[in-house]
């Protein structure tokens, strides 16, 4: 498999490059990976990158998008940050991706057993984490269930795993309300924004569609 080129990114759709996601997550979880040249794409992409998709994800060592997805050098923008939340940094980095390097897709990619999510659960405190969870906070206190305190907490996985989720709806969310240019272009079809949750157990990749 060849690195992508201005031409093959024209081609791509947002719903092309949904697809091209959901193909490789397949691979990941068969065992399989696409027959790619990872040196040769080194050498494909020395004067110019033509990514499809742009994925926010957390820096968790186990949620490596380009592995998750199977894709190789010069496919995808990988943005990474415990929780998977978003800033002006990040935002920024977004609309690079979409406006002026053409991707067609954002994903925000959570995940299950998030050690980000459980710290806000628990309301940790460290140096410069205890300022970074409070990012998490709004899902935390979005999910109305369990209502017993003794329940709320990283003991209880499936509160965390509900946290994850809601989070990355609310991120979504802000990309909309605080991201001019992105929302313009979804409005007007350009890029696609779509939620995803990948499971720790299996290697899958839920769409939130």
């Amino acid at each position: 498999m060849r690195a992508h080129t201005k031409e093959t990114q024209a081609t791509m759709t947002p719903e092309k490059s949904l697809q091209f996601l959901k193909e490789g997550n397949l691979r990941f979880q068969q065992n399989l990976k696409a027959n790619r040249n990872l040196l040769e794409q080194v050498n494909e992409t020395s004067e110019g990158q033509f990514p499809f998709a742009t994925i926010l994800s957390c820096i968790d060592s186990r949620v490596s998008a380009e592995l998750v997805f199977d894709q190789g050098l010069g496919d995808i923008f990988s943005v990474r940050i415990a929780g998977n939340f978003v800033n002006q940094d990040i935002l920024g980095s977004m609309e690079f991706a979409c406006k002026l390097a053409g991707t067609k897709l954002i994903v925000v990619l959570g995940h299950t057993a998030c050690g980000a999510v459980k710290g806000a659960c628990d309301n940790a405190e460290l140096g410069n984490l205890t300022a970074m969870l409070e990012k998490i906070k709004p899902a935390v206190n979005a999910v109305v269930e369990p209502q017993d305190l003794s329940l709320r907490n990283s003991s209880n996985i499936e509160f965390v795993d509900n946290v994850a989720a809601k989070n990355v709806q609310l991120t979504i969310d802000r990309i909309l309300k605080e991201s001019e240019v992105l929302a313009q272009m979804a409005n007007d079809g350009e890029i696609k924004i779509i939620g995803a949750m990948y499971d720790i157990n299996t290697g899958s990749v839920e769409f939130y569609e």
